[in-house]
């Protein structure tokens, strides 16, 4: 046995390579421990910040989400070719991936440039160089959510979000609706139609409730559900081919109401479905 073999051997714990040995393995741990709790915190955050949150919407133009966060190189130039200062970059800490560019309607809305600046700044593509009429804009889809506290559905008269609308009587229609609380009066109901909505977001920073408003903009798969597939349109099927696929429907006449229009069933005063004392077929069913 060599003298070094002995010396090594015969080293109490605690003290030369063998301390030297269990300090670097407890560092070697430490930094371990250190590096996977910094990759599950990055990973975390970066999960919940490419969930863009509800009150935050893309610029004009803007890819879908995946997309869009995949060619943004987060050089701010939108914002900064944004004359309203309606655009502003993500930071730390903020629910939307850092340096993304968003905005937010009920603190400042998009004004819809005509020559829509903030997609021409766009280097890469994120936001859609195609888009050149800002009325086909997509940012979100307006919702009014809050129905309780609408002044329109308690009756009164307030139509400022059907006024602001750019694309008013096509984005925002107001529907006439009887009024059953007084029965006398009716309500103008502001109704969104999605065809027409580009997401700017005027009406939910016009709403004069004080403090949320009652109808939002939301990003488009929060506002909308998706399509059924597995169901068929009847009407659409039967304007794509020109008439029903099932030929004509058999009308069959509602005893009591011959000379009503097919389907309808309201019954007025003197008037019945069926003739008393003149019973129908008896099937001779009994419970």
């Amino acid at each position: 046995m060599s003298k070094t073999q002995n010396t090594s051997a015969s080293a109490p714990a605690g003290t030369g390579p063998a301390k030297s040995r269990r300090r670097f393995l407890k560092d070697a741990a430490g930094v371990a421990g250190g590096a996977g709790l910094l990759a599950l915190g990055t990973g975390l955050y970066s999960r919940q910040a490419s969930a863009l949150p509800a009150t935050a919407i893309r610029p004009p133009g803007a890819l879908a989400e995946a997309d869009f966060l995949a060619a943004c190189v987060r050089c701010g130039l939108c914002v900064r070719d944004c004359p309203y200062d309606t655009l502003k970059l993500a930071v730390l800490g903020d629910s939307v991936a850092t340096g993304t560019p968003y905005f937010e309607a009920r603190r400042i809305p998009c004004e819809m440039c005509e020559d829509i600046p903030c997609v021409a700044a766009c280097p890469t593509g994120a936001l859609d160089r195609g888009l050149s009429e800002i009325g086909e804009a997509r940012m979100g889809l307006a919702v009014l959510i809050d129905q309780e506290n609408c002044l329109n559905f308690l009756g009164l008269r307030c139509d400022v979000c059907y006024r602001v609308c750019p694309v008013i009587d096509k984005a925002i229609t107001l529907e006439l609706v009887h009024n059953p609380r007084s029965d006398r009066h009716a309500m103008l109901l502001p109704t969104v139609h999605s065809d027409a909505c580009t997401g700017c977001g005027k009406c939910e920073r016009s709403c004069v409730l004080p403090g949320e408003s009652a109808i939002k903009v939301l990003p488009l798969r929060l506002a909308q559900g998706s399509k059924a597939e597995h169901y068929r349109r009847g009407w659409e099927e039967k304007a794509e081919a020109g008439g029903s696929l099932i030929g004509d429907q058999l009308e069959m006449p509602v005893r009591g109401l011959e000379g009503k229009a097919y389907g309808d069933t309201r019954v007025g005063p003197g008037e019945a479905p069926a003739a008393a004392g003149k019973p129908g077929i008896d099937s001779g069913w009994k419970p």
